[in-house]
């Protein structure tokens, strides 16, 4: 069965069954006095509220559900929400490519900012380089959809994802849990909650986990045996101290260690075009004696042979420290934060035994931020606000040498990058009646960028050679209001209407290889970086409505929202000297779309969820090369269709403890990876065609035995399989253009993986 033809399968289930994925997916078990669905209490907006009362498209999910299917990673969470597509970096296995609603930042270069926000108990991970890290204990996490720029700042144009740790309980507790798999596959994670001491109180978590890779690879001449391995430790230590009752301090260390094979860049085509610029076509007078062609395959290929020395490190720390002192009416909270990334791959991204393209990246990154915020109450509990301050700083430096076609070309391509921003944020609730609330907010930014960049070939002089101070700052101001109004229909349903700015950053094009005459503005000729590009900003409208049913056993929420996009962002990939993108404002766009998600609990032994969106993309002006081309342009990873359908079931419970079957579908319907041509009038124009995914269904089981009373302790065994129905259409591409022979690689999910989990809580 292909995926379309599973995909058209799941849409007509999802159409018979009449709902889709809840906004708030409770716990498998998690029910009320009644057998109904359990509240979960989010802080999306900065305080503790119920997620079926915040006026917001979000979907949050708890402890139950991430450790019942086993969730303890960023890259594990594509079907929680609808809208939203998550995958790996091309040829990288610890950078996040997220979409939500038709917006994502394609390439991951540190100088480059995601259109997506994630952060780590308050803390913003600034960068999607290093952003798949292992937590070993969630408490749960909030997918925020749409523009969150009042409350969350710069760079969540499409919305915002909230990881929220357990924080210690001060009792002794904890759990020890081992895991054993195909290709040797095998996994340890433990939590350890300490008892108080005195006002202190400390948990230790973390997790290691190694598997042999799933592509062999022959004839390597660095004894390479496989790729797409798994090699990587993580853990955090948390500690706690209350020296009164209304004073509290959290700190935390985290720290994540990859030490792996990249993902496989699988030569999927060359030749495409036929044209004169290919120079892997024999009949072309351009050809240039290399036989890539025979290596070519478009179906997934289990084995392959590279001629490279690949290797992914990544290693994160990151230290938090919140202090929180609630005053009665209000609190006042303290996060202050510094994080350090350190980056080095080395990728073979033609995937064959020749030396036709190598790229390395060694990157040094480190930020801190610190944010001051107050909330709480006033007029009765009818007014309600919060406001604050935010400073946030970073620094990256980047190498990146290149080598093409046997070393006849060999690159220098070094850059780096410096922001300073601040920002003030207010947003204030207010209930006009027992049944109507109006919500507004702004927020204002002020950021400041710089560059460095060296670029020289073969040895010689340098083409580009700017060092920070050589050019002007880019410096960027914006306002971002918010206003929304809250009606309950009864107590149990309520309709919203949002209007909300988002801002993406603006900045450099730190890659950019373009060079030109110098010019008293930019004294090393490098076009592109004398002229920076501009912020993306949108307008979005949005209605929702949410609902609990059924005397609470069916939760039902709807979202709509058409979004107005100015200065679009897009990363146009350049295979011109040093491989590298550019970003470039295209214009505008209108995008919109239908979000529907659902979970029923008809009975306490019994919890389905399921979700189903729509969305629909176009460009209203995309300029290129001063010429318009909006009708001719296809939006990257903004499939149509996205469904996901989950169910479990405690098919039996007793003395011995309970066992409980867990099943998860997620649909990606067919999405384009580029913002090139659908349709070109040459066989040599670069077309998105040649990059376009046909989308996914991946299908997850569980079947677990948990709660068996074991000398005082509880255990749970479970036996697990993902990817059951072996998905193997691709689902990322480097296409290298019509001047680079048509050379384009593909990037596949991981096969078929199962095996087996047990652990013991105490």
């Amino acid at each position: 069965m292909t995926g379309l033809n599973r995909g058209a399968s799941l849409l007509a289930l999802t159409m018979v069954l009449g709902a889709a994925p809840a906004i708030a997916q409770e716990a498998p078990a998690a029910a009320d006095v009644n057998g109904g669905l359990e509240d979960i209490v989010v802080t999306a907006q900065k305080r503790a509220e119920n997620v079926q009362q915040v006026p917001i498209a979000i979907s949050a999910v708890s402890t139950e559900y991430l450790q019942s299917r086993d969730i303890s990673s960023i890259d594990q969470l594509g079907s929680i929400a609808p809208n939203m597509k998550i995958d790996r970096a091309p040829s990288n296995k610890t950078i996040s490519q997220i979409a939500i609603r038709g917006s994502v930042t394609i390439n991951p270069s540190i100088t480059w900012e995601p259109a997506v926000g994630m952060y780590v108990d308050g803390v913003y991970i600034a960068k999607a380089q290093g952003s798949i890290f292992d937590i070993a204990d969630l408490e749960r996490v909030e997918v925020l959809r749409g523009p969150q720029g009042t409350l969350y700042g710069r760079n969540t144009l499409a919305g915002a994802v909230n990881l929220v740790t357990k924080k210690p309980s001060g009792e002794l507790g904890g759990q020890v849990e081992a895991t054993y798999g195909n290709f040797d596959g095998w996994k340890l994670k433990g939590v350890l909650d300490l008892p108080a001491m005195g006002i202190f109180s400390a948990k230790v978590s973390g997790q290691i986990q190694k598997r042999d890779g799933v592509i062999d690879i022959v004839g390597n001449p660095h004894g390479i045996t496989d790729t797409n391995d798994i090699d990587s430790q993580s853990f955090m230590v948390q500690l706690r101290a209350e020296p009164t009752d209304n004073l509290t301090f959290d700190y935390a260390y985290d720290y994540s260690n990859f030490n792996q094979r990249p993902d496989y860049a699988q030569l999927y085509q060359v030749n495409l075009n036929g044209g004169p610029a290919d120079i892997f076509d024999p009949n072309s007078a351009n050809y240039s004696g290399l036989p890539l062609a025979q290596f070519a395959n478009k179906e997934r290929q289990t084995k392959g042979s590279i001629d490279a020395d690949v290797f992914e490190k990544t290693r994160t720390q990151g230290h938090a420290l919140t202090a929180s002192l609630d005053l009665g009416d209000a609190t006042l909270k303290s996060i202050t934060s510094y994080r350090k990334l350190r980056f080095h791959d080395n990728l073979d991204l033609d995937g064959s035994p020749l030396a036709i393209a190598r790229t390395e990246r060694d990157v040094k990154y480190h930020q801190f931020s610190q944010e001051l915020q107050v909330s709480g109450s006033a007029l009765d509990d009818n007014l309600k606000y919060v406001a604050g301050l935010y400073y946030f700083k970073d620094h990256s430096e980047t190498k990146n040498p290149q080598s093409y076609f046997y070393g006849a070309q060999d690159f220098v391509s070094n850059y780096g990058s410096h922001t300073e921003a601040w920002a003030a944020y207010a947003q204030v609730d207010y209930n006009l009646t027992d049944r109507l609330v109006l919500v507004g907010g702004l927020r204002y930014n002020h950021e400041e960028k710089d560059i460095s960049r060296y670029y020289a070939m073969n040895g010689g002089a340098p083409f580009i050679d700017v060092g920070y101070g050589d050019i002007p700052k880019a410096k960027y101001n914006n306002l971002s209001p918010a206003a929304t109004v809250r009606y309950e229909l009864t107590d149990r349903i309520n309709v919203y209407a949002r209007y909300a700015r988002g801002y993406k950053s603006g900045g450099f094009n730190g890659e950019t290889s373009s060079v030109g005459a110098p010019t008293a503005e930019c004294p090393s000729g490098a076009l592109e970086l004398c002229d920076p590009y501009k912020p993306e900003k949108v307008d979005s409208y949005e209605i929702g409505f949410k609902s609990r049913l059924l005397d609470n056993k069916l939760q039902l929420n709807i979202a709509g929202f058409w979004d107005e996009h100015k200065d679009i962002q897009l990363a146009v990939f350049t295979a011109q000297g040093a491989a590298s993108s550019i970003v470039r404002n295209a214009g505008a766009a209108r995008i919109r779309g239908i979000e529907l998600e659902a979970i029923v609990r008809p009975a306490d032994f019994f919890t389905f969820n399921t979700s189903f969106s729509i969305l629909d993309a176009k460009y209203k002006s995309f300029i290129e090369f001063g010429q318009e081309v909006a009708d001719n342009r296809a939006f990257p990873h903004t499939p149509k269709y996205t469904a996901s359908l989950g169910a479990d079931w405690r098919v039996a419970e007793g003395d011995w403890g309970r066992f409980n079957l867990i099943s998860d579908l997620n649909y990606v319907s067919k999405y384009y990876t580029y913002p090139y041509a659908i349709d070109v009038n040459f066989p040599s124009e670069q077309t998105a065609k040649t990059t376009m995914s046909q989308g996914r269904t991946i299908v997850n089981l569980r079947g677990v035995v948990s709660e068996i009373p074991l000398a005082g302790v509880e255990a749970q065994v479970s036996l697990w399989v993902r990817n059951l129905l072996k998905e193997d259409n691709p689902s990322n591409f480097i296409d290298f253009g019509p001047g680079f022979g048509g050379l384009t690689v593909a990037y596949y999910p991981d096969p078929r993986t199962y095996g087996i989990t047990a652990g013991i809580k105490f």
